[in-house]
C-alpha cells in the first residue's frame, strides 16, 4: 500500500450514481491520474491518499485509491489554487488571487473566525462574505465527518451517506445508537452497525443492540419469504446472531411493541411476531380486498345465469372452441363477482378461459387491463391473448421513487390516481409477492373485477408472502380449479409428467417420449460435457431455437451443479475468452461481452431505453426486476459501464459499481425460472438437500419447458424428489387477515 499526497487539478470523469471517479492529481510537480469512489472530491483541493499503482489495459497506469482524506492546503499556491478551482461558488481565479494578496497565510483562519473582513477586498460585498464563510464551514463540517467515520472502516461512500442523512447529528447518533443507521440508511445493515457499534465500545447486551438484531432477524426471514416468525424461531434465530440468552431478547419484544416496531398476534396459543410494515401490507391487502369482493345483485338469478350461458355458448361458436363445464363456470363466476381465482396445471386450459373472459366483457363494452409479475409473462400473455398485456410496474406506472418502507416500488397509479378499468385480469399470480399486490390493490376502486390466475403448485413468489395460495386457503372468493388436460396438451409428455409428478406418482425415464428425455450419468464432469454438446449442437435444431434460448435449471446455487460452478463452465465453452470482446472482472464473477446475465434484485430508478437502428432513443422507462434476463452488449472500461439489453430490446446501462446486480444466466435456480417459459430446459440432478429436492420444486422446473425436457443425473433422486412432499413452510398471516376483516371467527 503506497501514500501519495497532491491537488486535484482535473476531474476527468465522475459517475454521479455511485461516486466513481478518474482525476488528474498534481504530487510534487508530477501529474498521476487516479481512480477510485471519491464523490466528495473537488478540483483544487489537497487530498493524502492511500492505494496501489495498477496498469490499466487501455489507460496505462493509474493509482487506485483505497482511502483518502482532504486536507487544509498548506502554501499560498495551494491555497489560491483552491480558492479559485470552482469548489467556492463565487470565487474565480482572478477573485482568488486578490484574496490570497490580501490575507497571506492567514487567509483560511481570516475566512473560518473573521469572514466580514473578506468584504476588504475588491469586489466582495458583506453578503457575499458570508456566503464564501458559509460554504468553507460546510465543506470543513463534511471532511471532519469523513475523517471521523473512517476511523470506524466506513467507506467513502457510505460516508457521504451518512453525512447527508445527519450531517452535524450523526456524532451523537453513533455514540448513542449507531444500530439507527441500519434503519435509515440503505446500504447500512444490522452486521455493518454492530461492526461500527463494536468499535465505539458499546455493550453486546445494549438495548439497542438487541432490538436492532430483533428486526434484523425478522428481515432475514423477509428475505425466505415469511411475512412473521414464530416466537420461539425468531428467539433462536436472533440468540444465534446476538451471541446472547434467549430471555434477554423476549425482554425487549415489549419495548419494540411500544416503539410500534413489531406487531405480535396469538393464534392457537403460539405467538407470531411480525415487522409492522408487513402486518399493516397484510391487513391492507385484506381490507381492500373485502372492498372490491362484490357480486352481482341479479333480480331473478336463475334467469340471469341463462342470459350469460347462452352469450358464452355465442362466444364458443364465435372464437370455434369448446369450453369444458369448469372453464364456462370459471367465465360465469368472473361476470358474477368482483374477484374471482382461476387456478390449474399446465394444459388445462387457462390461457383457452382468460380469451374467453376477454371477449366477453370485451363485448359488454367494459375497459380490460391484462398484466403479469415480468416481462416475459406479459409478452406470453400478449401472444397468447392477441391483447396488449403489461408488467404489473409499468401498468401502475412506476415512477422510480422508493416508499418509505425504503424496500417496494412508488407508483403513479395509486389511491389517489387510481387504474380507468373495468376489468384487471392478472396471470402467473404465483409469482406476486405481498409489495406487489398492495400496490396493486390500492390501485383499484370498487367495483372493478379483478380475475387472478395462476398455478397454486408452483413454487411462491421470490419475494416474502404466498398471496396465491393464501388468497385460495381464505375460502372467501370464488376460486375455479381447473382439471381436465386437453387432448393436445395431454400429446405432451411434459404436460402429463407435469401432472403426474404433482400427484406423486413415478413417471417413466425409458426414453419413449418425444418431448421429455433423461439421461442417466453419475458424475459432475460427465454431466457438464453432455450439457454442453446438448446445448451447442443437439437442442437448437431440434426445437428451433437459439442456443441462449435453451435454459440449465438446477434447484442450488453451491456445490458442483449449482448455478455458481454450472456457470463459469457454461462462460468457458458459449462465450470464450476472444480479443474482440471486452472484458471486466467483479467480485467473483467475469463478465463478458456477449454473456447471457440476469438481474438479480429489484431496482426501481434503473433506466432503460429502445433504441433505433439508428441509435435514436423511440422509447425509455424506469425499472429492471428480479429475474429479468438480457445479454451484455457493451463494456466501456472509459465510462466505467455496461450495457445490457433485455427483452423488447429494452437497453440499460450499469455503472461498474451496480454489478452486484447481475450475475451470469446460463444456469438459474429453477426458483428464478418462475413465470418463464423456455423452448427447451436442461435440469442437472444429482443429489441435494432434502428440503430442497422436493416435488414442488421439479413440478416448477418440468412445466417451464415448452417444447423439451432433457433430465441429466440419477433417475433414483428424480423418483426421490417425487416422492418428497416436503416443501420450506412460509410464515404468512394474509389467509387470517382476510377473514378477520371478513367476520370469520375462527381467524386469530
Amino acid at each position: 500500500m503506497e501514500q501519495i499526497k497532491g491537488y486535484v487539478e482535473h476531474i476527468i470523469f465522475r459517475n454521479s450514481e455511485n461516486g466513481y471517479t478518474v482525476l488528474n492529481l498534481v504530487c510534487d510537480g508530477e501529474e498521476i491520474t487516479c481512480v477510485g469512489m471519491l464523490k466528495t472530491i473537488d478540483q483544487g483541493e489537497t487530498i493524502e491518499a492511500e492505494g496501489d499503482y495498477i496498469e490499466h489495459a487501455a489507460y496505462g497506469r493509474q493509482f487506485k485509491i483505497n482511502a483518502y482524506k482532504i486536507v487544509a492546503p498548506d502554501d499560498l499556491e495551494s491555497m489560491e489554487r483552491y480558492l479559485g478551482s470552482g469548489a467556492i461558488k463565487g470565487i474565480g481565479i482572478a477573485l482568488a488571487g486578490r484574496i490570497i494578496r490580501r490575507f497571506g497565510e492567514d487567509t483560511f483562519r481570516i475566512i473560518e473566525e473573521e469572514p466580514e473582513r473578506l468584504a476588504e477586498v475588491k469586489g466582495i460585498s458583506e453578503r457575499k462574505a458570508r456566503e464564501i464563510a458559509c460554504q468553507m464551514e460546510e465543506k470543513k463540517d463534511m471532511r471532519e465527518a469523513m475523517i471521523f467515520l473512517q476511523k470506524y472502516g466506513i467507506s467513502n461512500t457510505l460516508a457521504v451517506k451518512i453525512y447527508d442523512t445527519y450531517n452535524a447529528r450523526l456524532y451523537g447518533i453513533l455514540q448513542e445508537n449507531p444500530y439507527q443507521l441500519a434503519e435509515d440508511i440503505a446500504g447500512i445493515g444490522f452486521k455493518m452497525a454492530d461492526e461500527i457499534a463494536s468499535k465505539i465500545g458499546i455493550h453486546t447486551d445494549s438495548d439497542f443492540r438487541i432490538r436492532s438484531g430483533i428486526l434484523y432477524t425478522l428481515l432475514q426471514g423477509s428475505l425466505e419469504g415469511h411475512v412473521y416468525l414464530p416466537e420461539e424461531l425468531l428467539l433462536t434465530r436472533a440468540a444465534l446472531l446476538l451471541e446472547l440468552q434467549e430471555e434477554a431478547i423476549q425482554s425487549q419484544l415489549a419495548n419494540l411493541m411500544m416503539d410500534k416496531k413489531i406487531v405480535i398476534k396469538e393464534k392457537n396459543g403460539h405467538r407470531n411476531v411480525y415487522s409492522m410494515s408487513y402486518y399493516y401490507e397484510e391487513l391492507n391487502c385484506a381490507s381492500m380486498l373485502e372492498s372490491l369482493n362484490v357480486c352481482e345483485l341479479w333480480e331473478n338469478e336463475a334467469e340471469q345465469e341463462k342470459v350469460v350461458r347462452r352469450k358464452i355458448e355465442h362466444l364458443e361458436k364465435q372464437l370455434d372452441i369448446e369450453l369444458d363445464e369448469l372453464q364456462r363456470h370459471a367465465v360465469l363466476e368472473s361476470v358474477k363477482n368482483g374477484i374471482v381465482i382461476l387456478s390449474g396445471g399446465p394444459g388445462t386450459g387457462k390461457t383457452t378461459t382468460i380469451n374467453a373472459m376477454i371477449r366477453y366483457f370485451e363485448e359488454e363494452g367494459m375497459d380490460i387491463y391484462l398484466a403479469a409479475p415480468t416481462g416475459r409473462a406479459a409478452k406470453r400473455m400478449t401472444e397468447t391473448t392477441g391483447y396488449e398485456a403489461k408488467t404489473i410496474h409499468r401498468l401502475l406506472e412506476l415512477n422510480g421513487a422508493v416508499d418509505d418502507e425504503k424496500r417496494g416500488a412508488s407508483f403513479e397509479r395509486n389511491a389517489e390516481n387510481p387504474l380507468e378499468a373495468d376489468v384487471i385480469i392478472i396471470d402467473e399470480m404465483s409469482m406476486v409477492d405481498i409489495h406487489l399486490f398492495q400496490s396493486l390493490l390500492k390501485a383499484l376502486v370498487p367495483g372493478t373485477r379483478l380475475i387472478m390466475v395462476g398455478d397454486v403448485n408452483q413454487l411462491p413468489s421470490v419475494g416474502a408472502g404466498q398471496v396465491l395460495k393464501d388468497l385460495i386457503d381464505s375460502r372467501n372468493f370464488p376460486v375455479v380449479m381447473l382439471q381436465k388436460i386437453f387432448r393436445q396438451a395431454g400429446e405432451s409428455d411434459i404436460v402429463v409428467n407435469a401432472h403426474r409428478i404433482h400427484r406423486g406418482e413415478q413417471i417413466s425415464l425409458e426414453n419413449k417420449s418425444k418431448d421429455f428425455f433423461f439421461l442417466e450419468r453419475g458424475y459432475p464432469e460427465v454431466i457438464y460435457k453432455h450439457m454442453i454438446q446438448l446445448i451447442q449442437d443437439k437442442l437448437p435444431k431440434y426445437v428451433n431455437a437459439d442456443k441462449y434460448d435453451i435454459q440449465v435449471l438446477t434447484p442450488m446455487r453451491k456445490g458442483p451443479l449449482g448455478v455458481e460452478s454450472l456457470n463459469r463452465i457454461l462462460q468457458q465453452y458459449l462465450n470464450p475468452a476472444n480479443p474482440s470482446k471486452k472484458e471486466h472482472a467483479y467480485g467473483e464473477n467475469l463478465f463478458r461481452q456477449g454473456d447471457k446475465v440476469m438481474q438479480i434484485k429489484n431496482n426501481y430508478q434503473l433506466e432503460w431505453e429502445i433504441v433505433s437502428r439508428y441509435g435514436i432513443p423511440i422509447d425509455k422507462g424506469l425499472g429492471v426486476f428480479n429475474g429479468d434476463m438480457g445479454t451484455i452488449r457493451e463494456i466501456n472500461d472509459y465510462a466505467q459501464t455496461v450495457v445490457v439489453e433485455y427483452d423488447e430490446h429494452k437497453q440499460v446501462t450499469y455503472a461498474y459499481g451496480q454489478l452486484d446486480e447481475l450475475e451470469l444466466a446460463y444456469a438459474i435456480t429453477i426458483h428464478k425460472s418462475q413465470g418463464s417459459e423456455y423452448p427447451a430446459v436442461i435440469m442437472p440432478l444429482l443429489a441435494g438437500p432434502k428440503m430442497l429436492f422436493n416435488r414442488n420444486l421439479l413440478y416448477t422446473g418440468v412445466t417451464r419447458a415448452k417444447q423439451c425436457v432433457t433430465i441429466l443425473g440419477s433417475s433414483e433422486t428424480v423418483r426421490e424428489m417425487i416422492a418428497n412432499e416436503s416443501e420450506q413452510k412460509r410464515f404468512t398471516g394474509l389467509c387470517d387477515r382476510i377473514r378477520e376483516v371478513a367476520g370469520y371467527h375462527d381467524a386469530s
